[in-house]
């Protein structure tokens, strides 16, 4: 294969994280992956967002760590020997950490294998920008990191 082969290859298809949230499938993009860690002692802060857990420090740096759960209208965290913090890179906050119940798989999705067409909205926000459609017949709701954020946060 030549370089430009290569390249448009490698545009057409896009990795995902795959994580639970209770019984449902997510995907978050792995270019907006910084790091995963396990769970560990945050930090409340008071007067803060139901969805604001708090705060840790990583290596050194103090990082907000927001409930995808009850961010995205789910029953409270439970946490399980699978919980796992998720650090996102996003555009206004820096980096940020989520809190998932597991981490499954890292996997390959083709642009046809991605429908987009999907018009989920809570809040106003589309937090699912399409759904991934596997091989083996799963669906994968692939989560917009960029609306799943602290912007909100007053």
């Amino acid at each position: 294969m030549n370089e430009v082969t290569e390249q448009k290859k490698a545009s057409e298809n896009r990795q995902f994280i795959v994580i639970r949230l209770m019984n449902e499938q997510y995907g978050i993009d792995i270019r907006n992956v910084d790091n995963i860690v396990r769970m560990q002692k945050i930090t409340r802060i008071p007067k803060m967002p139901k969805h604001l857990v708090g705060i840790i420090n990583l290596r050194g740096e103090v990082l907000p760590v927001m409930s995808l759960r009850v961010k995205m209208g789910l029953e409270k965290d439970v946490y399980e020997k699978k919980t796992r913090i998720i650090v996102v890179k996003t555009e206004q906050e820096g980096n940020l950490g989520v809190i998932v119940d597991e981490v499954r798989e890292v996997v390959t999705l083709e642009d046809a294998q991605v429908d987009s067409t999907l018009d989920v909205r809570q809040d106003g926000k589309a937090y699912v920008s399409g759904v991934g459609k596997r091989e083996n017949g799963d669906l994968i709701s692939l989560l917009d990191m960029g609306v799943i954020s602290l912007e909100d946060i007053n």
